[in-house]
């Protein structure tokens, strides 16, 4: 078992926000500070000689900003990156292009105004720093983020063909609803999925760890790049056939079942296994909508939310998915789902899609 610390390098031009996540890095004992950068420049010539294992990415940087920066280090040197990222509506977009891009993860910048919530603070950064060095990134993956990224708008993606001789009758599809788990990496993993589904599939919620500026900005991102129709989930909203329902950043997102359809029901009570929405949450609200048919997947992420309610799903019947190690990001929540005998299939991030259609057709 490797037990060497893996190297940190700090990437920002402020030397407060340099100082600050030193301080909070230097009290994990899995991680060594092996440099700060003020800028890409002064970085790349420390990646070369410290050999990071994983950096801490700025956006706004003298010379050159952080996103052409993390462009040329996919292309040319793929590693783990962490983005400090703004808590605001643009901060949203800048952050979701660099996951777009390759970035592993993202931490709230260092504010004023942290110091009630520090330790909370400490343990986010710390855990996803720790996280996104153990993250897979190669030069493959990276390649093929970048063409995905720079794919012309009206080159739509191939999308899996349902059998339409065995589409089940409206009242069957209304009756099956898909639910989606995913946090580290998973934002580009959900696309992959939403991408290749036909809108011919059931209603599908999704319980994405994300910020709350960033889930309404996320949900229209994906919207644009769908068949299907994407939003940002409402208190009350019907769930609908051909529908995806992301769940707030600062909500738990629920499902209830009433007179032969599902509703979302957003709950605003305490963290669930350290996040808020919790996808243990979720499907655990599903396991109550009885004569559902309950399509339960879970992708890439960090930690073991969702591994409950995926137990407690196959037990009652559902049909459990899960991304396989070699595809995901980070197989912490899918791996814990199969450690616990919970996962019906383990498969490939690209077969994910197919197989939904599949068993929405049954």
């Amino acid at each position: 078992m490797d037990t060497a610390k893996k190297k940190v390098l700090i990437v920002d031009d402020s030397p407060v926000v340099r100082g600050i996540l030193r301080e909070i890095l230097a009290g994990s004992t899995q991680l060594e500070v092996v440099g700060e950068a003020e800028d890409p420049y002064d970085a790349r010539d420390k990646i070369k000689s410290l050999h990071p294992d994983v950096i801490t990415l700025d956006v706004e940087m003298p010379r050159m900003d952080g996103i052409t920066f993390l462009e040329n280090l996919m292309r040319l040197r793929p590693l783990p990156v962490v983005m400090i990222s703004t808590l605001t509506a643009q901060g949203a977009d800048v952050t979701l292009r660099a996951l777009e891009l390759g970035a592993v993860d993202f931490i709230e910048k260092p504010q004023h105004g942290l110091q009630d919530r520090v330790d909370d603070f400490s343990n986010e950064v710390i855990a996803k720093v720790v996280g996104a060095a153990g993250a897979r990134v190669s030069a493959l993956a990276s390649k093929r983020q970048l063409e995905v990224a720079r794919r012309p708008a009206q080159s739509a993606p191939s999308r899996v063909q349902p059998d339409k001789s065995r589409r089940p009758a409206a009242g069957a599809m209304a009756a099956r609803i898909v639910a989606i788990g995913a946090s580290t990496g998973g934002t580009e993993a959900i696309k992959t999925v939403l991408r290749q589904l036909p809108v011919d599939m059931p209603g599908i919620v999704i319980s994405q760890h994300i910020p709350a500026a960033f889930s309404g900005p996320f949900a229209k991102r994906v919207n644009g790049e769908c068949e299907l129709s994407v939003c940002e989930a409402q208190d009350g909203q019907e769930i609908l056939p051909g529908h995806v329902y992301i769940a707030p950043g600062d909500r738990h997102l629920m499902v209830r079942r009433r007179l032969g359809s599902h509703f979302c029901r957003l709950d605003d009570g305490p963290k669930v296994n350290r996040h808020k929405p919790s996808v243990d949450v979720m499907l655990e609200s599903l396991a109550s909508c009885k004569e559902s048919e309950i399509i339960a997947v879970m992708l890439t992420g960090m930690g073991t939310d969702g591994a409950c309610g995926m137990e407690r799903l196959k037990a009652l019947g559902a049909t459990t998915l899960v991304q396989d190690e070699r595809s995901s990001v980070v197989w912490g929540m899918p791996g814990e789902v199969v450690k616990r005998g919970a996962a019906d299939e383990v498969l490939d991030l690209q077969q994910i899609a197919e197989r939904l259609v599949q068993l929405a057709c049954q």
